[in-house]
């Protein structure tokens, strides 16, 4: 057990101490895609969520049109004030088209719709909704620094699970790639971008008036991104860490779609974006290989806590990775981060609207169902989580 400070302040779980946080003026952002649908993991998170109570939360959820009827259902179950976000709507994608912002989509832009709608409340705290030790901690924990001077917080955790290191998008990629620039470069965003425990964590809170001026990568560069935002906005004084304890959740390969060596290609550019746009002009030619070297260097000292803890690893394993991800390490490409809701040619309130209207129309083009209740016939109803009854 340690109390190190970093250079942005670092809360850590000493204790099982559930801080007091102003969770009912807070809206809780929760990205989902339809492989959470009724998942544990998912409800998990959305019960703990009902005892924590917050203002609102808002569920951008990624579905074809047949699976978001029934997602919307199973959210409206729970004893919260869900907005369920449907992003894949037809009068949505046109509403997104004709402002000239419509581009490619992912995590980030999901994410970003969902934040434009949590506006009207006095803080923001953003999730994933597939951890499997999920605890509603973790919101007083992310809101207790915003509520206390700071403008942005963001989660941290060690990703040991299986009796293994996992983490290691952020282990083998982000974290050699930032020590070698900051081993050629004196640069605060370098120093910024290390004092972060665990940088791709996708948990973090804010003020929203900071989150109103967020620029968001759109795909799996969000976390980074969001940091370099930060960094811009909220300065080493105004940004917090916080340690939410034990953390488990889903784990990628590191090929094929949507696999570690696909999200490296994006974190790596919103990384070097972000070191680009701080005036830390970067030696493209030789990175590569000084992140090679800085990478064999952090492999072996895992590979020796690892051992230390009786942990497996697989140091061949952990090289190969490193020679994946350095094809990576490259010069950003165009910028296509999504605007500042301070200044998007559209409102919270014209996605809102837009997403109802798309959200409604897959209902009602859904067959209705029948449900016996005890010998009388009710259209349309669906059985609860519970199997019925009040909540």
């Amino acid at each position: 057990m340690e109390y190190v400070q970093e250079r942005v302040t670092t809360l850590h779980a000493l204790t099982d101490h559930r801080p007091d946080a102003p969770t009912g003026r807070a809206a809780v952002v929760v990205p989902m895609t339809e492989r959470e649908y009724g998942t544990l993991a998912a409800d998990r998170v959305l019960s703990a969520l009902e005892t924590v109570d917050p203002a609102r939360v808002i569920v951008p959820l990624r579905a074809p049109p047949n699976r978001a009827g029934a997602f919307a259902a199973w959210l409206d179950e729970f004893d919260l004030e869900v907005e369920t976000l449907w992003c894949d709507g037809p009068r949505l994608a046109d509403l997104l088209a004709d402002r000239g912002v419509a581009g490619s989509r992912g995590k980030g832009r999901d994410v970003w719709l969902g934040l434009g709608r949590a506006l009207d409340e006095e803080y923001v705290v953003v999730h994933d909704a597939d951890t499997t030790t999920y605890s509603p901690r973790f919101v007083n924990r992310l809101l207790f620094p915003v509520a206390n001077g700071h403008e942005f917080a963001k989660g941290y955790y060690a990703r040991v699970e299986d009796d293994a290191l996992y983490g290691r998008l952020f282990r083998l990629f982000f974290r050699p790639l930032v020590r070698a620039l900051a081993d050629r470069h004196d640069a605060a965003v370098l120093e910024y971008l290390e004092a972060f425990r665990y940088a791709l964590a996708g948990e973090f809170a804010a003020t929203t008036d900071l989150v109103s001026a967020l620029r968001l990568q759109r795909g799996w560069g969000l976390e980074i991104g969001t940091l370099g935002e930060a960094f811009e906005r909220a300065g080493f004084a105004g940004s917090a860490q916080v340690d939410l304890g034990e953390y488990e959740h889903d784990h990628r390969s590191v090929d094929g779609p949507t696999g570690l060596a696909d999200m490296s290609r994006a974190v790596g550019e919103a990384t070097l974006r972000v070191v680009d746009e701080a005036g830390v002009d970067v030696a493209y030619d030789t990175l590569p290989a000084r992140y090679r070297e800085t990478a064999a260097a952090l492999t072996r000292q895992y590979a020796t806590d690892a051992a230390f803890n009786g942990l497996g690893h697989d140091r061949g394993d952990e090289r190969d990775q490193v020679a994946t991800y350095a094809d990576a390490v490259a010069k950003p490409g165009a910028d296509t981060r999504l605007p500042a809701w301070t200044d998007a040619p559209l409102s919270p309130v014209e996605v809102g609207e837009a997403a109802r209207a798309d959200l409604a129309a897959v209902v009602d083009a859904e067959p209705k169902r029948v449900v016996d209740l005890g010998g009388e016939t009710e259209v349309g109803a669906r059985p609860r989580r519970d199997g019925g009854g009040d909540r």
